[in-house]
């Protein structure tokens, strides 16, 4: 048996016009994410890190941004492909940890959903997945409403 750490970070632009995904929750805001998929920061974080734990490169490598397949792809059906690919390579999810950074919307009230969502993407109880949320005390350009951070580690045992 080894164990694996990954590190997964990733960005979405705020703006008008878009679904706010986060964590496979729609949550109403007055903007929403941009990006080629449905843009779910939490999500794509999360997928880097169980990427990067089985040195499997990093979500552009296996979705690229400019194949039309993944245009407004549902995130959590992504996650769920990179965790085949993980378990594929004799990789199984011990354990993940999240941060969301986001002055607005307000995640807390989403928080549990968030864990429910991303543990039967991942094909895992939802004890292994940890999700928290903070905001940036208005600093930077999460502080400034201008995008939403999220980080993601993961611990995988490989038999």
């Amino acid at each position: 048996m080894s164990l694996h750490i990954g590190h997964g970070y990733d960005v979405h632009r705020l703006v008008e016009g878009r679904r706010c995904i986060i964590g496979g929750v729609d949550i109403p805001h007055t903007k929403g994410l941009l990006g080629h998929s449905d843009a779910d920061v939490l999500a794509h974080a999360l997928a880097d890190a169980i990427l990067g734990a089985c040195r499997g490169g990093d979500i552009g490598k296996l979705f690229p941004d400019d194949d039309p397949a993944y245009e407004d792809a549902d995130s959590l059906v992504l996650l769920g492909r990179v965790m085949a690919y993980a378990r594929e390579r004799g990789f199984e999810l011990v354990d993940a940890d999240c941060t969301v950074a986001a002055q607005e919307p307000k995640l807390g009230p989403h928080r549990e959903q968030m864990r429910e969502n991303l543990s039967r993407a991942l094909g895992v109880s939802v004890e292994q997945v940890g999700v928290k949320a903070t905001t940036t005390e208005r600093l930077g350009w999460e502080g400034e409403g201008r995008g939403i951070g999220a980080w993601a580690v993961c611990l995988l045992e490989r038999a």
